[in-house]
């Protein structure tokens, strides 16, 4: 008899982010949007990292990390945007 899912399992608590009107904000003025965004993403990463979690990948504005604690997301999750100075220096809205 074959067996099935012998593959090893973990659970994991992921945490998707985007930047709310990020179109909008590219339309107003790109290299701003481009610099804010990559200036975001590093203490992004560092918040990640100071909740026990890794950023598992980037692509556009979005974010996507993972957490082995719900805990530790669920912290990270609500600590948003207020994590970044450069981000309500700016005026910017961040959903997670």
């Amino acid at each position: 008899m074959e067996q099935q899912g012998t593959g090893k399992r973990k659970l994991a608590a992921i945490l998707s982010a985007d930047v709310a009107g990020y179109s909008r904000l590219m339309g107003e003025d790109e290299h701003a949007t481009v610099h804010r965004l990559t200036a975001y993403r590093a203490v992004f990463a560092d918040s990640i990292t100071q909740h026990a979690g890794r950023v598992v990948d980037t692509a556009g504005d979005s974010a996507l990390a993972e957490f082995a604690s719900v805990v530790e997301a669920v912290s990270r999750s609500t600590a948003g945007a207020r994590d970044a100075g450069v981000v309500e220096q700016h005026d910017w809205s961040w959903s997670a």
